[in-house]
C-alpha cells in the first residue's frame, strides 16, 4: 500500500510539472491541457505498473542468478515492447481525436521518447534490485560477524570456566583438611558463581550492579585462594551501577589478569575496578608471567568483537610499562 501511494505521488508530481510547463507556454488551450494532464497521468501509471509486472514475472521465471547480463537485456527488450505497445494505443485511439494535426517529426520523436522512458524505468528497477541485494549482504555479513563474535565469546567462557574450576577445586581440597568452615563457605560461593553463569549465559546485558553482586562471590574465591598476594579494589559511582554490561565480563577480565600476571606475596597483584564516564575500567599492575596456562591469546579480541556489535563505544585496551587496563563501555 505504501509503495502504491509513493508511486502515485511521484507520477502525479511529474505530470503536474509537465502540465505547468504547457500552461505557461500556452501550447494548448486550458481545457485540452487538463485532458492531456489526466491522460498522461494514467498512461504513466499504467506504463510503470506494466513494467513493474514484467519485472516481477522475470524475477520468477528468469531471476538474476541465471545470468545477470541476459536478464537485464531481456528486461530492457520487453520494456521497449511494452512502451511501443502503449504508444501504439495512443496513436490508434488518442491522436485521431485531437483538434489539430501533430507534426511528423514530433510524432517520430514520441516513439523514441517512450522507449527512452521505459529504459529509465527499467534502469531504476534494476538499480533498486542491486541496491537491495547490497543492503542484504551488509546485514547478513554483520549478522554472521556478530554470531561469530558470540561463539568466540562463549568459547572463551567455556575455556576459562574449566581452568578456573580446576584451580578452585584444588584450593577447596586443601581447605577441607585445614578449615572445614571456610571450605563450606568456599563451596557456597563457588556454587553462586556457576549459578550466575548458567542464569545469564543467554542474556546480552545485565545491570552493572548485578554483575558486581556476582563478582563479589568470585573475588571471595580468588582471595581465599591467593590471600594477600591479590588485592581487588572497587570505585563505582552510584549512577553507573544502573548501566548495563555483558554478563561475566568482569569475571573474564579479572581471570585474564590473574592468568597472565605473577600473583605472589612477594609480588602482589593489584586489580582496580572503577567507573569513569561511560566506561568501566579494569586495570592491574603489570608483572607478566613467562608461561601462561590455557591461553589462546584471543580473549580480549573476542570481547572487543562482541562489544562492537552491542554498542557504538569500543572496548579500549591500554598498556604501559607498569600497568595494563581494559576500558569496557557501559550501555
Amino acid at each position: 500500500m505504501k509503495r502504491l501511494a509513493r508511486t502515485i505521488g511521484i507520477i502525479f508530481l511529474v505530470t503536474l510539472v509537465a502540465y505547468g510547463v504547457r500552461l505557461a507556454s500556452g501550447q494548448f488551450e486550458p481545457r485540452l491541457n487538463r485532458i492531456i494532464f489526466i491522460v498522461s497521468f494514467f498512461l504513466m501509471f499504467a506504463s510503470w505498473e506494466a513494467l513493474l509486472f514484467v519485472n516481477r514475472m522475470l524475477n520468477r521465471w528468469y531471476p538474476y542468478e541465471k545470468g545477470i547480463v541476459a536478464r537485464i537485456a531481456i528486461q530492457f527488450v520487453l520494456g521497449g515492447v511494452v512502451a511501443l505497445f502503449m504508444r501504439f494505443l495512443i496513436y490508434e485511439f488518442g491522436e485521431p481525436f485531437l483538434p489539430f494535426a501533430l507534426d511528423s517529426m514530433f510524432l517520430a520523436a514520441t516513439w523514441a521518447l517512450y522507449i527512452l522512458a521505459a529504459s529509465v524505468i527499467n534502469s531504476i528497477l534494476v538499480t533498486g534490485y542491486f541496491i537491495d541485494r547490497w543492503k542484504e549482504s551488509i546485514v547478513k555479513t554483520e549478522r554472521l560477524e556478530k554470531e561469530k563474535a558470540q561463539v568466540q565469546f562463549d568459547n572463551l567462557k567455556n575455556q576459562l570456566n574449566p581452568h578456573f574450576l580446576f584451580n578452585a577445586l584444588t584450593s577447596l581440597n586443601g581447605l577441607i583438611a585445614e578449615d572445614q568452615r571456610l571450605a563450606s563457605q568456599f563451596l557456597q560461593q563457588l556454587s553462586k558463581v556457576y549459578r550466575y553463569v548458567l542464569q545469564n549465559k543467554d542474556k546480552n546485558f545485565v545491570t552493572l550492579q548485578t554483575e558486581l553482586d556476582f563478582i563479589q562471590n568470585y573475588i571471595f574465591l580468588l582471595e581465599t585462594r591467593f590471600g594477600k598476594a591479590l588485592t581487588i579494589r572497587m570505585d563505582i559511582r552510584g549512577d553507573a551501577r544502573e548501566r548495563a554490561i555483558v554478563p561475566v565480563t568482569l569475571q573474564i577480565l579479572i581471570e585474564n589478569a590473574v592468568k597472565h600476571n605473577i600473583v605472589d606475596k612477594s609480588s602482589p597483584l593489584s586489580i582496580d575496578i572503577a567507573s569513569i564516564g561511560n566506561y568501566l575500567i579494569i586495570s592491574n599492575n603489570l608483572q607478566n608471567r613467562k608461561l601462561v596456562e590455557a591461553s589462546n591469546k584471543q580473549g580480549l579480541d573476542n570481547l572487543r568483537s562482541l562489544y562492537r556489535f552491542m554498542t557504538d563505544n569500543p572496548v579500549v585496551v591500554e598498556q604501559t610499562d607498569t600497568r595494563f587496563a581494559v576500558k569496557v563501555p557501559l550501555v
